[in-house]
């Protein structure tokens, strides 16, 4: 990240010296903002929801969550709670203290380099009870959530002009690790002692308490998406009604669900001003995750959990290099990462079940009436993974590797054939 505006500080300072919120006040938090972002955004890593309405309805409480990045802290808020100090076990790293040497005198420099070194931090109170908080992969996340717990408040701040930019990442292995590795630490919070749920709203309340919980648990976003992507379009494949007919009022609530959740969804981008197809690629990437990140970091937990693996610390590249951008507005795949498997499996699932319940339809079988919604899920489907099916068939090095779509389309067919005995019997 760095810096676009040198009024910022002055516009902290504004807050930071308020008499009447000062004693309270822990940080002020600008939202993220990137470059290299096409107008699709086709990664959606602006993260809208998280780094900015979010925010706005948390700003309305206690104020905003730490995104790790464009914040300002006063010193005072890694020293304990605002009635509760406590004191540094060096008096000189100590909030209050004021420097009254020369920035290269000896000790200063002493001070400074043993600081750099983080040894003030062995044997002490930092990373549990003051400063950063430690024992999860989403410090940002958890020392914000800590502090509101506390009782200090915070404040978004979002000008129009952009306090600070950063770079995104430019292949779509790089976001899903990313987001594999918050979903692995949101877990680490929300099955500790401190989760939302219980310490959360113990603490804060029930609407803030709420508010991170929707965070923290990202991962059992994983089942109902997987559900969704496979088992539809499965007992279609296999000839088999799961759905109400249009003419039940069954059927009307499903539609209301649908249509309330994405409408009140695209209503919340276009209240910040996104367009749709930013809208688009966010709700896509959004299901991309569920089958993919979601669900590799969610067995990941679970897997070290048990002692059968280790967390890996997966670092997000940024480079781009000169074939990836003449590239750029199309998904980059490239490497037979295992993320791509359930993704390029749920892409042939859905085209497969959609052309047959047109068969199904022409021939007879099962009337339009029956079949409407799970075409409907399989067609909607499609739609979302047209990425996946240009990355198939594309010939340049971004494309999806051919074993990772030869896998795909076995478990493909291993799960038709693993509904129809189950269906049959």
């Amino acid at each position: 990240m760095f810096s676009n505006d040198p009024q910022t500080p002055h516009r902290v300072l504004c807050y930071f010296l308020d008499p009447k919120i000062q004693s309270e006040l822990g940080y002020v938090q600008f939202p993220q903002r990137f470059r290299g972002i096409n107008k699709s955004d086709i990664y959606a890593y602006e993260n809208k929801q998280l780094f900015e309405i979010h925010p706005r309805g948390m700003d309305g409480v206690l104020g905003p969550h730490y995104e790790g990045t464009g914040c300002f802290f006063s010193r005072r808020v890694f020293f304990g709670a605002p009635s509760k100090f406590l004191p540094p076990e060096n008096p000189q790293l100590g909030p209050n203290n004021v420097v009254d040497k020369p920035i290269q005198s000896p000790k200063v420099l002493e001070l400074a380099h043993h600081v750099a070194a983080c040894n003030y931090e062995k044997n002490s109170n930092w990373g549990s009870k003051i400063g950063v908080r430690y024992g999860s992969l989403v410090e940002d996340y958890f020392t914000g959530y800590r502090l509101q717990c506390e009782g200090w408040k915070t404040i978004f701040c979002n000008p129009d002009k952009p306090a600070f930019y950063g770079d995104s990442p430019i292949t779509l292995i790089d976001v899903l690790n990313q987001t594999k590795r918050w979903v692995i630490g949101l877990l680490e919070v929300c099955l500790s002692k401190y989760s939302p749920i219980t310490f959360g709203i113990k603490s804060m309340g029930p609407l803030m308490g709420l508010a991170y919980c929707q965070y923290a648990f990202w991962p059992i976003w994983s089942i109902p998406i997987t559900t969704y992507a496979f088992l539809p379009q499965l007992a279609l494949l296999n000839g088999l009604t799961i759905f109400p007919k249009v003419s039940e009022p069954w059927f009307l609530l499903y539609v209301f669900v649908f249509l309330g959740a994405y409408g009140e969804d695209l209503l919340d981008f276009y209240s910040i001003g996104v367009t749709f197809q930013k809208w688009w690629s966010d709700q896509r990437m959004w299901l991309i995750n569920g089958l993919s990140s979601f669900l590799f970091g969610a067995t990941e937990f679970f897997s070290k959990s048990f002692g059968i693996a280790t967390l890996g610390f997966n670092v997000t590249s940024k480079v781009l290099d000169e074939d990836q951008s003449k590239r750029q507005g199309s998904m980059e795949f490239g490497i037979p990462s295992p993320l791509f498997v359930p993704l390029t499996t749920a892409a042939i699932v859905n085209l497969a079940a959609f052309a047959w319940g047109h068969v199904e339809v022409f021939r007879g079988r099962n009337g339009l009436e029956g079949l409407l919604m799970q075409m409907f899920i399989a067609g909607f489907g499609i739609v979302n993974c047209i990425p996946i099916y240009e990355g198939i068939i594309r010939s340049d090095k971004g494309k999806i590797p051919t074993k990772i779509t030869l896998v795909s389309t076995f478990l493909a067919f291993a799960l038709y054939a693993a509904a129809y005995v189950t269906l049959r019997n």
